[in-house]
This record gives structure tokens, C-alpha cells and sequence, in this order.
């Protein structure tokens, strides 16, 4: 390893070392520049070539339509995210905090778009990069940030982020210690901004922006000590953040650095996460990376069907005759016009029509077949209608083969999802939490039954304690009697609830999470048809949906379909009763007595 003596040549050298195209030498001699990879894969999913795109460069993007599919197949919701009290006599506590976290945290920390942000780099470019920070989600680390890191292991050895700071973001840096001399800051935030001011412009090539911007590193690692110290010894190493300034005088060619930050880093605030990985380098086998083969030479055919079209466009006339050689071109003549035919003269269209056009349009479409097979997007999943008499059962089991293996990498990425949510997520929870709070939300049809049956035994127990309490007679009539009244007043109420979380009420309770992937490794179609085949022999007996599983049962049927349950509330055991003919009933239309319902009885009518 080359000896450096300031951080600022640390800096600069491993920038220069992970800008060599060479890279790492993988197995065999497959050489690998985690650079030119992430170059690569950006242009090409953004419909452009390295040599260059114009006009004269068709490109025909077989890539985004696959990473697109990717994108939405092995997506995961934060409502996917269940986090319950890691206590079985608190265990109760759970639904509290789920819907503090559905309604209020993801909110306020949109949690959404740090799942869409990793899962995006995740799959484009075979890894996804996230930093905890000083709040509770964290951060998703663009990787053509990285300016240079080890490219065998991302977070085995140092790694250097870049960043562009205007002045007003770098002064809100002050807030957490940036400039300080008591983090052994070299310079102020404002002596950098007055040196930024007077910076060398840049050459032409640079991109021309209306406002000025600092060139930050922030830097993460074990580096020598006297980097921060230049009294340390020579020897010593410690794991230490770094934030770095550059700055280039107008008289000199060189860059130069000033530290704003350091401080010691026991642990480092990142995680990755790689999709297929690949032994001996920092990122795996990318979405984009698996089709650049197939992207190539689908562009390569686009172009020569350009030329064979643009040759065929052309009119060529072959001829003999002098009258007719002399003009050059047919635009020179007028309509109508007379010539005069040589003896013997032969006039005639040249044959430009592109034989063999064909065979590239064959190459295309053989291209484009092998890049759906290597990113699992064939036509069924891809959502293409199927050949005609393709049956329907058929098509549904090619559909849920064709999902497996993005199944398989979904639950991959629900791991990772747990480990950050049980390292840094959850602290910052149980922290928010503890201090109370009290918030809207809005309750599924299961929340509601199972709120709604909490509530009524805790206001019916406090009902027959006052009863007892004021001498009355506790009779079960009068206790089913309150419990049916409490039940009615809390439909009335809506699916729409404030929930309070009284401040302590979860002190030393310690949560968990568990990221639930529905759905996974199962055909839901078949799971469908299967529960539907059951129901309809519930239908025959409704007094079995008072049976808890049966009516879970129900449920699952709603939302295999991809229905809504909320849609189903109004439906009740004394409807689906007056709906199916009951033993000794006569069918609808015809004179039959009036149902008994709970709580009421009703004699036939007389003739």
C-alpha cells in the first residue's frame, strides 16, 4: 500500500486508483471496474451508448421494461413491516404499535421512498447502499456517489463519499459541529465559503451551473492516526469519520484540502445489501448488468437495419440513354415533359429492396427473448396477452413459475429490510413511543372486530363492578344486553379511531420486527380457488362463520381475490342465513314462515 501523509493525498489517491479502468482482476481473466460498471449500467438503462448516442444510433431499450417489471415485482410495502412486543404477557401491546408505525411514523419519515430508493439500486446495479443517520430513517447512499472504496468488499476497508455542498447547506452543517476547532477542524465553514468564492474556474468540459457548489468528501475507515494527529505514531490506526473540503486557488493547478470534521467512528453507519452475488467484487450481478450483452447487439442490428433501410429508401436510376444520363436527377424535370428515346435506350429502377433486412429482425427478436429469460420477465408476467386457446388455468401456473424467482429474491430483501429496521429503526420507535402520543387512524375489518371485542369485555367487566358497587342484580340478560348496546355505538363510530399511547406504557417492553412477504412461494390463484371450494360449503351451514377460523377463512378468500375487505363489513351472520335455504324451508318466492333471529320470535302467520 502507497504511504500517504495527509488525508487530503489519501483522498486524492484512492480517487485516482478507482478511476483506473483496469479495476480488479476477478476468476479467470475477467478484469471488473466497479466505476465502469455503474458508468455502464446508467446509460444503458437510460436509452444511451458509451461511444455516444445521435440521431444516426437507434436505440431500441430492451432493458428498462425488464428492470421496470423487477422494480414492481420485488417491491415490499411498509405495510408489509410487522413490529410486535417481544413479550408474551405484553403481546397485546402490538396492535398499538403497528399503528403507530403504519399511521404516524412512515409518514413522518417517509419510509416509502427509502424502500423504492434501495430496492431500485438493489436491482439496477446488483447492490443497495443505506447510512443510518441522526434521525430515524436512514439514508439511501447513491453508489455513483462513492468516489472510491474497496471494490472486492464495498465496507471492508475505507470509503469515501462525494458530495456537492451550496454555501447555505454547508452553513447548515454547523448544527452538528462542521468548522469547529473542537473537531479539529483546520478551517471555519465561512473561511472555506470566502476561499470557494475565489476558486479557479473550470474548463470548459465542466458543467456550468447558476450557483457555486464545494466539493465535500466525507470519509468512513480505519486510517492512520496521524491523519487526525500529527503527533501520533507513525504505526497507530483508528476508525474515524472524516469530512474534507477541496478548494483550487486561481494561480494554482492543484487541489487543495481542509478538514471541517473528525471524530472517531467505532462502527460503521452502513449497510448493503447485493442482489446475486458475485465472489471477489463489491457489487453483485446488477439487472441492468445480466442484459448488457443482449442490449449490444440488439443494438448493433438496429443500426445495420438503419443502413439497409436508408439504402433502400433511395431512388437510383440505371440507363443508357445520353438524353436522360445528362440531367442526373428526376427532380430537374418538369411534368409532362417529352424526351426522346435513344434506339435501343433501357431505362429501369435500380433493385434496392433489403433481402436480408429478415434475418435482422430475426437476431432482434432471438436478442430480446434471451434478455426476458435472463431477467425472469417472460410475456405471461410481463402482463402479454397469451397465444389464443391458451387456458386459463395454464396461463395462471406460467405466470406464478415466471414470479418465483423474483419471490425468492423479495424475501431476500425483506432480511435485509429486518436487519435495519432491528438495528436502527426500533430504537428510534421504542424512543417516540415511550413519550406518548395520540394520533388518527383508520382500522382494517379485522382491527376493528378485534378492538371492538376488547372494548366491550372491558366496558362490560367496569359495567358489572358498578352494577356490584351499587347493589344492583348482575343478570347475564342485562350484561349481553349492555355488551349488544356497546357494540352498535361503536359501529356508529366508522372505521376511523384516535388512539392514545399513554407516555411509559411501553418502558422495558423490547420490539421486534418481522418483515411479512404475502403471498411468497405460493400460487394465489390455486390458494383462491381452494378456500373458494371450502366457503361454498360454508354457505350451506352461515352458523359456522361464528367460528373464528371459518370467518378468517373468508377474509383470506376477499383478499386473494384482491378485494377489499372493508367492502364486506355490511355482511352479517343473519344475512347470509335469510340468503341460503335453511332444512324444511321452502325456496325464495315461495310462502314460508318468518326467520328466528336471536333475541326475537315470531309465530307463522295464519292462513
Amino acid at each position: 500500500m502507497k504511504h500517504y501523509s495527509t488525508i487530503f493525498e489519501y483522498i486524492k489517491g484512492q480517487i485516482n486508483e478507482y478511476d483506473n479502468r483496469n479495476g480488479i482482476q476477478l476468476q479467470g481473466n475477467w478484469s471488473w471496474s466497479m466505476k465502469e460498471h455503474l458508468e455502464t449500467s446508467f446509460l444503458y438503462i437510460h436509452s444511451q451508448l458509451k461511444t455516444g448516442k445521435d440521431d444516426f444510433k437507434p436505440v431500441k431499450n430492451i432493458i428498462r421494461p425488464i428492470l421496470n417489471l423487477q422494480h414492481r415485482t420485488e417491491d415490499i410495502e411498509v405495510k408489509d413491516v410487522q413490529i410486535y412486543v417481544n413479550d408474551p404477557e405484553k403481546y397485546h401491546l402490538s396492535f398499538l404499535v403497528k399503528k403507530y408505525h403504519d399511521d404516524v411514523f412512515v409518514q413522518e419519515n417517509d419510509m416509502d421512498t427509502f424502500f423504492d430508493e434501495l430496492n431500485v439500486s438493489r436491482i439496477d446495479y446488483g447492490a443497495g447502499l443505506s447510512k443510518q443517520l441522526n434521525r430515524p430513517c436512514p439514508e439511501m447512499v447513491p453508489l455513483q456517489s462513492i468516489a472510491f472504496c474497496d471494490q472486492t468488499d464495498m465496507l471492508s476497508g475505507p470509503i469515501g463519499i462525494r458530495h456537492y455542498y451550496s454555501p447555505d447547506q454547508l452553513k447548515d452543517m454547523e448544527k452538528v459541529g462542521w468548522g469547529k476547532k473542537e473537531n479539529r477542524a483546520t478551517l471555519t465553514i465561512d473561511e472555506l465559503l470566502l476561499l470557494a468564492r475565489e476558486e479557479k474556474i473550470e474548463d470548459e468540459k465542466s458543467n456550468k451551473t447558476p450557483g457555486r457548489y464545494v466539493e465535500i468528501y466525507e470519509v468512513h475507515g480505519n486510517l492512520p492516526a496521524t491523519f487526525a494527529d500529527p503527533d501520533a505514531r507513525s504505526t497507530a490506526y483508528e476508525t474515524r469519520l472524516f469530512i474534507v473540503g477541496f478548494y483550487q486557488s486561481k494561480n494554482s493547478d492543484e487541489k487543495n484540502g481542509v478538514i471541517l470534521y473528525t471524530a472517531l467512528e467505532p462502527e460503521l453507519p452502513f449497510k448493503v445489501i447485493k442482489r446475486d452475488p458475485v465472489y471477489g467484487r463489491a457489487l453483485g450481478f446488477g439487472g441492468a448488468e445480466e442484459l448488457f450483452e443482449s442490449q449490444v447487439w440488439t443494438t448493433y442490428d438496429m443500426m445495420r437495419k438503419m443502413d439497409m433501410l436508408d439504402a433502400a429508401s433511395k431512388t437510383i436510376i440505371l440507363t443508357n440513354d445520353p438524353a436522360l444520363a445528362t440531367r442526373n436527377n428526376l427532380r430537374e424535370m418538369d411534368n409532362m415533359e417529352i424526351v426522346d428515346e435513344a434506339v435501343g435506350g433501357n431505362t429501369r429502377q435500380m433493385d434496392t429492396f433489403p433481402r436480408n433486412v429478415q434475418l435482422f429482425t430475426q437476431s432482434l427478436q432471438e436478442w430480446e427473448e434471451h434478455a426476458q429469460t435472463m431477467g425472469a420477465a417472460t410475456e405471461a408476467v410481463l402482463g402479454e396477452s397469451p397465444s389464443a386457446g391458451t387456458p386459463f388455468k395454464l396461463q395462471q401456473q406460467v405466470i406464478a413459475q415466471g414470479l418465483g424467482l423474483h419471490e425468492y429474491r423479495r424475501g431476500q430483501y425483506a432480511k435485509h429490510l429486518e436487519e435495519i429496521y432491528n438495528d436502527w429503526i426500533i430504537p428510534h420507535i421504542e424512543k417516540k413511543i415511550c413519550e406518548g402520543a395520540t394520533f388518527l387512524s383508520e382500522l382494517s375489518l379485522e382491527e376493528m372486530q378485534y378492538v371492538m371485542d376488547n372494548l366491550v369485555t372491558n366496558l362490560a367487566n367496569q359495567r358489572v363492578i358498578e352494577m356490584v358497587i351499587a347493589g344492583e342484580d348482575v343478570t347475564q340478560e342485562s350484561i349481553e344486553l349492555f355488551k349488544e348496546l356497546t357494540r352498535a355505538e361503536f359501529k356508529k363510530k366508522g372505521n376511523k379511531h384516535f388512539i392514545e399511547i399513554l407516555k411509559g406504557e411501553f418502558k422495558k417492553n423490547k420490539l421486534k420486527v418481522k418483515v411479512s412477504i404475502k403471498g411468497k412461494s405460493k400460487d394465489l390463484g390455486a390458494r383462491t380457488d381452494g378456500l373458494v371450494n371450502v366457503f361454498r360449503q360454508i354457505i350451506a351451514n352461515p352458523a359456522v362463520l361464528q367460528i373464528p377460523a371459518i370467518a378468517r377463512i373468508f377474509n383470506d378468500i376477499i383478499e386473494s381475490s384482491g378485494l377489499d375487505p372493508a367492502d364486506f363489513t355490511g355482511i352479517t351472520q343473519a344475512q347470509l342465513q335469510s340468503a341460503s335455504p335453511q332444512p324444511g324451508q321452502t325456496p325464495q318466492g315461495a310462502e314460508q314462515p318468518m326467520l328466528t333471529q336471536p333475541g326475537l320470535t315470531a309465530q307463522p302467520q295464519n292462513a
